[in-house]
């Protein structure tokens, strides 16, 4: 019995050779047109390193891509991924990238046009991605370009081996007669397909295939070097913070509570620990000598402002904000307190003559984001500031380096502009921002809020006395009460850490003694102006989760 890899094919006045199996051949292309994407992705990688690390194909798709994606899923996305959603995207979108390029190499194997056409087709939706970005330059579309011709190049190279001729030596090396013009090979090239008399040359495939794996690898690890040149965290680390003309409130003795309880959450979360959610997969690099803040629209004397500017005022500001998302669900992480340090933004505004049919601050990022705030607030919200300074260090890259806004009582969509670069002041009936544009509600006051942190969810401990414990926060009003009910009880009033400021949640405890058995405890919080923090639950969009925080526990 004879198989597919064992037949011969005798070709007139030459010698037999093994006919390939079509399985193998396949598989062989398939992979071609995987490296094929290796060679593009990696080509543009390295051209991304001229021209800019927002530019690259995959950043760029991922990017565009998070603008196309309905509300519903990117709340899925934070939900399920939390703060590595953008690392989720660009795994999937790797993903969506590899099985692409498989089918690629199998059609090439068959018509080798419509295999260039795909991976052309590849770059042309990287350009369009690129520039299409809301801050695209005008070279934004290189890297996709050059790199879609590095995989055209890639797949042919790969493609010719496994569609050698049967029975003929080649005239000259690499198999092109040495009398044929280039261009007579290169349509030859374009025109092959999986024809009669073709075989495959493993051996120049894996050759071939190892030199080009090899520019893959050299040239998307260089360009990733490379495109360390743009990092600012040198920079960064090199600017000193001048002293703020007003200092944060003293913290009372014995204020952070988490000291004697384990497992409640810090009065303040470290610049590592600090939660973070935008649109950005390749965070804004912005150099503190390069940095300017424009303001255009409705202001009397609007000018732009260094960041020397900014750090050299005499009315700078230090105070303790907590922060929150809006995708925060009931009982979410999405939240985070820090001392802020920055420019008085009502202050800031007047001296400017923001004018007082201004209803709205358009605020313009880096990357092109815009973010819409209520004129009201940020002139009368006594703490909104232009932050230059979180926890005693100049901003963290990834936190809106070198300057973001601050309004507490608003949610971070609605107020905290990261990577600031535009304040444009102008009215709702004229603008609506980017996530206005995608039905969010364009004026966000942050709701009552309460979270159990300890006993986590499910968590089994011996029956008996233990804290329960956790955070709560009503921005601009702070927290007047927060009560516990486990099971069917009554509530209970909690024990409050110290009030410091009414933009700083508050951390609470209770000690209950827990019998045997399976145990609920619900928690809720007051405001001080007296809003109960709501027991009907509702999803964050389009303004913000509400509902007590419940978990299930059992004591042993």
């Amino acid at each position: 019995m004879i198989t597919s890899e064992q037949a011969v094919r005798v070709q007139p006045g030459g010698p037999a050779h093994p006919v390939p199996g079509r399985g193998v051949r396949r598989l062989l292309a398939a992979l071609a047109g995987l490296v094929a994407a290796a060679v593009a992705l990696g080509v543009a990688e390295l051209v991304a390193a001229a021209v800019g690390r927002a530019a690259a194909p995959v950043v760029a798709v991922g990017d565009a891509a998070i603008t196309l994606t309905p509300e519903a899923v990117k709340s899925f996305a934070i939900r399920t991924f939390g703060e590595a959603d953008k690392i989720a995207l660009v795994v999937g979108t790797l993903v969506v990238v590899a099985l692409y390029a498989l089918l690629v190499g199998l059609v090439g194997l068959r018509r080798r046009r419509l295999g260039v056409a795909g991976v052309v087709l590849f770059g042309l939706v990287g350009v369009a991605a690129a520039v299409t970005r809301p801050a695209a330059g005008p070279l934004d579309g290189l890297p996709s370009l050059v790199g879609a011709a590095a995989g055209v190049a890639a797949l042919l190279a790969l493609l010719a081996p496994l569609q050698a001729p049967v029975g003929r030596a080649p005239a000259v090396q690499g198999g092109a007669p040495a009398d044929v013009p280039l261009g007579d090979r290169l349509r030859a090239a374009l025109a092959g397909g999986d024809r009669k008399g073709a075989g495959m040359d493993r051996r120049r495939f894996f050759l071939t295939g190892g030199v080009v794996v090899g520019v893959a690898a050299v040239a998307g690890g260089g360009g990733r070097l490379l495109q360390q040149r743009f990092d600012v965290a040198g920079e960064r680390s090199e600017l000193v913070l001048p002293r703020p003309a007003s200092p944060a409130p003293a913290l009372p003795q014995g204020a952070d509570l988490a000291r004697r309880v384990e497992g409640l959450t810090p009065l303040f979360t470290g610049n590592r620990d600090f939660y973070r959610v935008d649109t950005a997969i390749a965070v804004p690099q912005i150099r503190p000598a390069d940095y300017r803040l424009t303001l255009t629209g409705m202001f009397d004397t609007p000018r732009s402002y260094t960041l020397d500017d900014l750090l050299g005022r005499d009315d700078l500001i230090e105070r303790d904000i907590t922060l929150t998302c809006v995708s925060n669900e009931v009982g979410g992480r999405l939240a985070g307190t820090a001392r802020w340090l920055g420019v008085p933004l009502g202050a800031f505004l007047r001296e400017n003559g923001v004018r007082a049919g201004s209803t709205q601050l358009v605020c313009r990022s880096e990357d092109g984001m815009t973010i819409g705030a209520p004129t009201r607030s940020a002139l009368e919200v006594e703490d909104a500031m232009l932050a230059l300074g979180m926890n005693g260090e100049p901003l963290p890259v990834e936190h809106g380096f070198p300057v973001r806004m601050l309004i507490p009582g608003l949610y971070g969509y609605a107020s905290a502009c990261k990577w600031l670069t535009g304040i444009d002041a102008t009215t709702f009936e004229a603008v609506d921002p980017y996530w206005v544009e995608r039905d969010w509600a364009a004026r966000a006051p942050i709701k009552v809020f309460s979270r159990i942190d300890t006993p986590a969810p499910l968590r089994s401990f011996p029956a008996g006395r233990r804290p329960v414990a956790g955070v709560a926060w009503a921005q601009t009003r702070g927290i007047a009460r927060v009560e516990v009910r486990v099971d069917d009880g009554d509530w209970v009033p909690a024990e409050l850490s110290p009030q410091v400021d009414a933009d700083l949640w508050r951390q609470w405890v209770l000690l209950v003694d827990f019998a045997p058995g399976r145990h609920s405890i619900a928690v809720r919080a007051t405001s001080a102006d007296g809003e109960v923090q709501p027991e009907e639950r509702a999803r964050p969009f389009p303004s913000g989760a509400t509902g007590w925080h419940t978990v299930q526990v059992v004591a042993a």
